[in-house]
């Protein structure tokens, strides 16, 4: 199958962009899973966090204005004890709904109940025959779910600790999963490159070399290309114009030597034609010299 070099080259830039897809693919993965693990963290835990601390300070005011309506002796402001319950309920729906850790899903619900019965024991309070009762009764359930709270608080902090390890643990993982890729897909590119510049390098070193001996007459070079490509068309084409140029020298030389030969063959006529010409001279000489000896006798 013949391949030009144009697909080589056209290969050759699609490898070096299926690196580069293979590297941000993987790169794109452990940044996707790492955000993961973070964004839980923020979802999840940070928000369980944020419920905990609202119904605590919820409370610690409900608390707050029993206890100065016990000691000022006057009937507690219903409009603020309205508004932090109804704060209460809307932070410990939303908990609710955000249950993440083992166990907390009972916790919550210990909440709720002993938080119903607070409410309950807040409404009765202004109207109770024995204030005393009723507010010692409400501090101690007040106690408790400030307790519940503490610790519902607690257990989420401790797994945004464990979650943020994780994500760091996950975060060095990834970092030396894509360093060895990196090394890799470095060493596959340099060696691509390498053997792509040697195969080009080569062949026009021996094209040049060639021309070079054609320059000097060496009409015997040859190249000898493998292969299916333009190269290969190249030293064919090469051969023959080398081919054709020693047939040429070869017929140059025997029409020089034909000439020479000719010439050759042409001075020696002239030369023997000279010899005749002396020869009759010589013998009209004589044939004059017969005759004037002729006469004298």
């Amino acid at each position: 199958m013949k391949v030009s070099i144009r697909t080589k080259f056209s290969i050759g830039i699609l490898f070096f962009f299926v690196i580069i897809a293979v590297i941000t693919g993987f790169s794109a993965y452990f940044l996707n899973k790492l955000s993961d693990k973070t964004s839980l963290i923020m979802k999840e835990n940070h928000l369980s966090v944020i419920y905990a601390r609202d119904m605590s300070e919820g409370i610690m005011r409900i608390n707050q204005e029993v206890t100065n309506s016990y000691l000022t002796n006057r009937n507690t402001d219903s409009a603020l004890i309205n508004r932090e319950l109804n704060s209460f309920d809307l932070s410990l729906k939303l908990e609710k709904n955000n249950i993440t850790e083992v166990g907390e899903d009972k916790l919550v619900s210990g909440i709720e109940r002993g938080y119903f019965q607070y409410r309950d024991s807040l409404a009765a309070f202004n109207n109770a025959k024995s204030p005393i009762t009723k507010f010692l009764y409400l501090q101690k359930q007040f106690g408790s779910i400030y307790q519940q709270l503490a610790f519902l608080s607690r257990i989420n902090e401790k797994a945004i600790e464990v979650k943020t390890e994780d994500a760091r643990v996950s975060a060095k993982d990834a970092l030396k999963q894509m360093s060895f890729l990196g090394t890799v897909c470095f060493l596959i590119a340099l060696s691509f490159t390498y053997n792509f510049a040697s195969y080009f390098s080569g062949r026009f070193f021996q094209l040049y070399n060639g021309i070079k001996e054609l320059v000097s007459s060496n009409y015997g070079q040859r190249l000898h290309f493998e292969g299916k490509d333009e190269f290969y068309d190249i030293s064919l084409a090469f051969n023959e114009m080398a081919e054709k140029l020693n047939e040429n020298k070869q017929e140059m030389e025997l029409t020089l030597q034909f000439d020479k030969e000719l010439y050759d063959s042409v001075a020696d006529v002239k030369e023997l034609k000279k010899v005749l010409e002396r020869i009759n001279s010589i013998e009209e000489q004589a044939t004059e010299l017969i005759s004037r000896l002729e006469n004298k006798i």
